[in-house]
């Protein structure tokens, strides 16, 4: 090949030792190849450089390469992580993000709707600032659409979620490991469902405190507790934000964390577990790996194998000091 000529696919696939069409699938993260042929391919193309023409692989494949994503997490807090994650997968197959944000506005939301689709993106991803349940885009848009970290209303769409209830499980059977058996919960807003799922799936001792998800109602539910005399060897926090205030509040009090009193979050934000005194046994709900998990069924749709319904994404918990002492 000339030093000059910009390589092609063809002198891709002679350097792996493939056909074109195995190597443009390698590329594209299509088809099932063997993992050795894989990365055969890519490194053939790292070694020539090879850059290809979005306009012409696009024009051939009917495909634009893109997706687009639409949230109404303004923060980052979820959407990021999410984004993080989707691309890692997407990425594979080189095709590009296009990020919008709705700000939970249902007229924003169907102006990106109607850009993405004036672009011609090959699916769309859907997601927000909560977990829950949110109104379909439609059925009949043209492209394949998924939904993660909140689930569309629409069973026949696709949505990838937290198993907040699971992460529930984890945090109870981690209790009582350590035989902690008077337990508390205070969460947020009784009206959200993260707010109920993450109460259930143990026995209190009293019923769950709702409030909001700041520090200040992890402070005044601790403040409830002990007025109210109730004798808890652990509290479970909806989240960590919760889980801060009531750490700082049970440290004023003078009960000790955990040896009087295990605490946990709900979350795994770093922001507050690791700035907690001490820092938060918390659950994960694995954000990045959830959006890797979002974009592979969008891969797979729009290669026309879409798998409808409610897909539940594991989580795990991150133990530290707050129940276990290092």
């Amino acid at each position: 090949m000339s030093p000059t000529r910009a390589a092609t696919i063809r002198d891709v696939a002679a350097l792996a030792g493939v056909s074109v069409g195995t190597a443009s699938k390698a590329l594209n993260g299509r088809g099932s190849l063997r993992a050795d042929t894989v990365d055969r391919v890519r490194r053939a193309a790292g070694q020539l450089d090879f850059r290809p023409n979005p306009a012409a692989r696009g024009l051939h494949a009917g495909r634009t390469y893109t997706v687009g994503m639409i949230t109404t997490d303004t923060i980052g807090r979820f959407s990021i992580p999410l984004l993080i994650g989707a691309e890692d997968t997407l990425g594979a197959g080189q095709m590009s993000v296009l990020l919008c944000d709705a700000r939970d506005d249902p007229i924003r939301e169907r102006h990106h709707l109607k850009v993405l689709l004036g672009r011609r993106v090959d699916g769309i991803v859907v997601t927000g600032r909560r977990a829950g349940t949110r109104p379909s885009l439609g059925t009949d848009l043209g492209v394949p659409v998924v939904y993660a970290f909140l689930a569309s209303a629409d069973e026949r769409d696709c949505s990838v979620v937290p198993d907040e209830a699971g992460g529930a499980r984890l945090v109870a059977e981690h209790l009582r490991a350590l035989g902690r058996d008077r337990v508390a919960v205070i969460t947020g807003p009784e009206h959200h469902h993260s707010a109920r799922v993450r109460a259930a799936g143990v026995e209190l001792v009293v019923p769950p405190l709702y409030g909001s998800w700041s520090e200040a109602w992890g402070r005044q539910g601790i403040g409830m507790l002990l007025a109210q005399g109730h004798d808890v060897d652990a509290i479970i926090c909806g989240s960590d934000q919760i889980a801060r205030g009531a750490a700082d509040a049970l440290r004023e009090s003078g009960r000790r964390v955990p040896a009087d009193v295990a605490l946990t979050g709900f979350d795994n934000w770093d922001v507050m577990t690791l700035a907690a005194r001490p820092p938060l046994t918390s659950v994960d709900m694995d954000l990045e790996g959830l959006g890797r998990a979002a974009a592979g069924l969008l891969l797979e749709a729009i290669d026309g194998h879409p798998s409808p319904g409610v897909h539940l994404h594991p989580p795990k918990l991150v133990i530290r000091d707050s129940t276990v002492p290092a």
